[in-house]
């Protein structure tokens, strides 16, 4: 494989030796392209086309060269530089030398390979045109983004139709079919229509696909006969259309590694009349297989995983495939060295792509139509019949500069009446009108020798003085200025370039050759003798707006002066920034209308007439601050009203001071190479330039010699601390050997006073033995003399514990007999109250037998008051109820009867039970008996077994009463029988009381005796149990006093031990 580097070479061979393509890979040749700057870098290729012989291909990268590789000539030309990227190329026009290119800038161009001029240049598009599809005749073309499709008259280079389509439906590709007069039309909602070419009526619209095998259209490819569409997307599956049919006929399902589909192209083949059977697919991974749509065999494969393919294009006669690789170079393959390898032996591993079974689906109804107008399309030609054709260019030399739409030409008298009528001119088209009324020769090779040069060294620290937020617009106007730089020297010194370049550059931003070009004319038209002082400002055309502002208004000059107020402050400021301080940018662009359509003389008027329209606020102004402020600020003025007043002041001013009369007519750029520009004092610039190189030089010199004394600065600074570092250390050694020595002289001393220290010791030693025997002496006399007070301080301890011991016993029999006389006290309190409970309960009891009584007596006089009332009715009647009242008042007498019985026997609670269960059930027969007979007694009986029932609730209150009074007494008997210590039993007792008084009466007559009873015996068992402990104690006190005296004698003969 050969590889070649264009590098920044315009033309050349491809190769050198005689191709011979591996037949593993099949590649021809790569072609790469590098810079040679100080900074190399790749420029990647973006686009690629053959022509219609096949034998020739055109390829463009990212920077807008386009070159031309001849593959039967082994050449390869640089035919344009378009600044921009191109995002699509075709080459197969009906004139063979002529290439269509879309740029970034949305527009389509139109250049000659042999001239390398332009030919047209198409715009329309509001979006980046991706597609270009030429019809089979080379005279028509279409265009397509992603929200319309321009059809293009070749010829005329006009367009003919615009399909326009709606927001939500957007365009995949519209393009013609090959060898015929049908468009096709794909749409990302999945609609395909096809119209005819002529008349533009919708020949038929394919049926949707099936659903189980739905997807996304995303790439298209036809047959050269165009019978079969093959279509693919975002999945491993081909549809392929029989367009006679309007049918799918087959569904290719690729590899499961193919996840999606980015270019489809058939394999064209001499002896295949058309009906091409190779298909390649360019899949997600980089590689594009070939693939036998008839057999679905997999042919042949091109790129790699490392060396990915990003888009193909296959030569007319299908020899030659050109490949741009995802690293930007460009392969061109040899498919008959590739299709060698189809005749081979198959290797062990065969890549087989299955077939998926036929469907037919039918074609549905037409339910979209395009409404878009109709062209007219010439009759089907063959492609070896085409007769070359070649545009005229015009004598004058502007046919480069014209737009398409104007093929007369722009007359310049129209556009001024047009721009009087309206104003201003169109948005549209005013950047088209401004390089028409500029006559821009567009020199890209000349602007490329400027630009190459660099930036200038008088811009590189622009953003310094002018810092600008945006870098692209910082680098642009850097790089506009550097070009105007190296054009003409003076460019460099003049401190006002920025300020006058900066609006043109954030117009043009995008346009770089334009921007400099349009900046270029403007200096040289319109600031002209602006020079000639330099460097100080142009006296003469400041002197010329002084006279016709003192013409036209005297008085505002006469303000002027009085306020010493020169042309430099009310006029060069304007001029220099070409009014965008005082101006909006609409403002501007309307100005600057009128300024490009009228003569040079037309911009110091505009100065003029600013300030006549406000003289008004400056006729106010008195301060030169205000001046100032005035004229780098926007103000409240009608720009209309300003270009009104321009007119006027170039109608009215008289011709001696008119600036016409000192000022030449417009004069275009030259083509090819720009013009000199010298209008200015050379020797001046010159001298400033030398000055400026000798300074430069100067501070180079500095810098270096600067630059050499810092260095020998810094080893002598590194010597001077080394040097230092060593002296330290010899003085760090002196210090040590002082240190050393005097450290020797101290261990002699020390030796010495060790000797007189350990005789010192000898002799303390001898007296410390003295000291020790005298002092063990005076220990034995002091411990003999302490043993003796110990003695008699334990024999008078003794004797004082001993009668402490004597006062304890007396004072606890004291003690003893005073608790007896209290618990006796007690006792004596207890009975009288116990008394006193026995006397309330008993009156407690007796206003229970009264109460008992009356409620008796208040039942039986309830019980007779009905049966008065009741004398009126029947005997029979008068007997039941007599019997019914008799019965009830027994069963009352039999509760109450049970009741007393109660309180006397409270352990039969099972008999008082069931008589109370008969009771309730007598109630209840005596009460059925009552309603069967008379329903108005049942008041009454209802009373009585009301009564009856209220009864009952008391006998169960009882019940329970009794249970509580059981349950508190045994727990009162439980404690005063466990009870151990006297002094608690009284206590106990006494809340026993309270909480038997708090019991129910009834159920405290029947306890009173065994209480009685119970306090007897527990005041009998306290007594004997007092005398007991009491004789415990006389006991306990006998034997203490016993132990006491044995401690006593103990201790007396412990010091007689010790003695001996």
């Amino acid at each position: 494989m050969q590889s070649i580097n264009l590098g920044n070479k315009e033309s050349g061979k491809i190769w050198h030796r005689k191709p011979s393509p591996a037949t593993r890979d099949g590649i021809i040749v790569n072609i790469i392209h590098n810079t040679s700057d100080y900074l190399p870098k790749v420029l990647r290729f973006l686009n690629v086309a053959f022509d219609s012989s096949g034998d020739s291909l055109i390829a463009g990268d990212h920077q807008g060269n386009i070159y031309v590789f001849d593959l039967y000539g082994n050449r390869f030309n640089l035919v344009q530089r378009t600044s921009q990227a191109c995002t699509a190329l075709a080459f197969n026009l009906h004139r063979k030398s002529e290439f269509l290119v879309a740029l970034a800038d949305y527009s389509i161009k139109c250049f000659d390979t042999v001239t390398k001029e332009l030919v047209s240049w198409m715009r329309g598009h509001e979006s980046s045109v991706f597609s270009i599809s030429v019809h089979a005749s080379g005279r028509y073309a279409i265009t397509t983004s992603s929200d319309t499709a321009q059809l293009w008259d070749l010829d005329t280079f006009q367009r003919k139709r615009k399909l326009n389509i709606l927001q939500s439906v957007g365009i995949q590709k519209v393009f013609f079919l090959p060898l015929s007069n049908t468009i096709l039309s794909c749409f990302k909602d999945n609609s395909i229509f096809a119209w005819e070419c002529d008349t533009l009526v919708c020949k038929y619209q394919l049926p949707a696909p099936p659903e189980s095998s739905s997807i996304l259209y995303k790439v298209f490819a036809v047959t050269r006969d165009g019978q079969i569409l093959a279509a693919g997307g975002k999945s491993n599956h081909l549809h392929l259309w029989c367009l006679e049919a309007k049918q799918l006929f087959r569904i290719i399902q690729m590899p499961t590694k193919v996840r999606a589909i980015r270019h489809l192209e058939f394999l064209p083949d001499s002896f295949d009349a058309g009906s091409n059977q190779v298909l390649g697919v360019l899949c997600q991974d980089g590689i594009m297989r070939f693939v036998n749509i008839q057999t679905c065999k997999l042919l042949f494969e091109i790129g790699s995983l490392d060396e990915g393919i990003s888009s193909s294009a296959i030569s007319p006669h299908g020899r030659y495939i050109a490949s741009i690789m995802e690293n930007g170079s460009l392969n061109i393959y040899s498919v008959q060295t590739l299709i060698k390898e189809i005749n081979k032996p198959p290797p062990p591993l065969v890549k087989v792509i299955e077939d998926v079974p036929k469907r037919k689906v039918n074609s549905g109804d037409l339910k979209m139509k395009i409404t878009s107008g109709r062209v007219q399309r010439p009759a089907k030609s063959r492609e070896n019949k085409i007769q070359a054709r070649i545009l005229k260019q015009d004598l004058t030399g502007n046919f480069e500069n014209k737009e398409n739409e104007f093929s007369d030409g722009l007359n310049k008298k129209r556009l001024q009446i047009l721009l009087k009528g309206y104003g201003e001119y169109p948005t549209k088209y005013r950047m088209f009108i401004w390089r028409s009324l500029l006559q821009l020769p567009e020199n890209h090779t000349a602007f490329s020798n400027l630009v190459d040069k660099g930036i200038h060294v008088a811009f590189l620290n622009l953003q310094k003085k002018y810092p600008i937020k945006s870098r692209k617009l910082l680098r642009v106007l850097q790089r506009t200025l550097s070009a105007l730089a190296h054009w003409s020297a003076i460019f460099s010194d003049t401190p006002y370039l920025p300020l006058l370049a900066f609006p043109f550059v954030k117009l043009f931003q995008n346009n770089q050759l334009i921007c400099f070009e349009v900046v270029a004319t403007l200096i040289i038209n319109w600031c002209q003798h602006w020079f000639e002082y330099f460097p100080n400002p142009p006296i003469n055309i400041l002197s010329m707006i002084e006279n016709v502002l003192a013409f036209h208004d005297k008085e505002l000059l006469q303000h002027f002066i009085n306020h010493d107020i020169t042309s430099q402050l009310y006029a060069w400021p304007l001029l220099e920034t070409v009014f965008s301080e005082v101006l909006t940018r609409e403002e501007w662009l309307k100005l600057f209308d009128n300024v490009f359509s009228n003569r040079p003389s037309f911009l110091l008027m505009t100065v003029v007439a600013y300030n006549i329209c406000s003289r008004a606020p400056l006729l106010n102004c008195n301060l030169k601050d205000d001046f100032e402020y005035f004229f780098h600020h926007r103000n409240n003025l009608d720009v209309s009203a300003v270009i009104r007043e321009v007119y006027r002041l170039m109608d009215t001013t008289p011709a001696d001071i008119h600036p016409d009369s000192m000022l030449d007519v417009f004069v275009a750029l030259t083509k090819g190479q720009y013009p000199v520009f010298n209008q200015y004092p050379k020797f001046i610039v010159d001298y400033q330039t030398q000055e400026r190189e000798r300074i430069r030089n100067d501070e180079l010199d500095y810098l270096r010699e600067r630059q050499a004394v810092e260095d020998m600065q810094a080893e002598v600074d590194q010597q001077r601390g080394e040097d230092e570092a060593w002296y330290q250390k010899q003085e760090l050694l002196r210090k040590a050997e002082e240190t050393r020595r005097e450290m020797l002289l101290q261990e002699e001393e020390m030796i010495q006073q060790r000797q007189k220290l350990d005789a010192v010791k000898r002799e303390l030693k001898v007296k410390e033995v003295h000291l020790q025997d005298a002092a063990r002496r005076r220990l034995l006399q002091l411990q003999q003399d302490q043993r003796e007070m110990e003695l008699r301080r334990l024999g008078d301890e003794i004797e004082r514990k001993v009668h402490m011991r004597d006062r304890e016993i007396a004072a606890t029999a004291k003690d003893l007999e005073t608790r007896h006389l209290e618990l006796e006290s007690q006792k004596r309190l207890y009975e009288k109250n116990l008394t006193r409970n026995q006397e309330a309960i008993a009156k407690e009891m007796r206003e229970d037998a009264d109460a008992h009584k009356r409620k008796v007596d208040l039942e039986e006089h309830m019980f007779h008051r009905p049966k008065g009332t009741d004398q009126t009715q029947n005997q029979k009647t008068q007997k039941l109820v007599e019997e019914n009242l008799a019965e009830a008042e027994q069963a009352c007498l039999n509760t109450d009867w049970r009741i007393q019985a109660l309180h006397k026997q409270r352990c039969d609670d099972l008999h008082q039970n069931e008589c109370y269960q008969d009771v309730a059930k007598l109630l209840r027969k005596n009460r059925k008996k009552e309603m069967e007979v008379l329903n108005a007694v049942m008041e009454g009986e209802a009373k009585k077994w009301e009564e009856a029932e209220e009864q009952d609730f008391d006998l169960k209150s009882e019940k329970k009463a009794a249970a509580l009074s059981d349950a508190s007494r045994r727990w009162f008997l439980e404690n005063e029988i466990h009870a151990q210590r006297p002094y608690h039993k009284v206590p106990r007792c006494q809340d026993e009381r309270v909480a038997s008084s708090c019991l129910p009466r009834t159920s405290q007559l029947k306890d009173v005796s065994e209480i009685e009873s119970l306090t007897q015996i527990s005041l009998n068992q306290r007594k004997t149990r007092w005398d007991t402990m009491q004789w415990d104690v006389m006991e306990r006190v006998r034997n203490l006093r016993q132990r006491l005296a044995t401690q006593a004698r103990n201790r007396c003969q412990t010091p007689h031990l010790l003695a001996t």
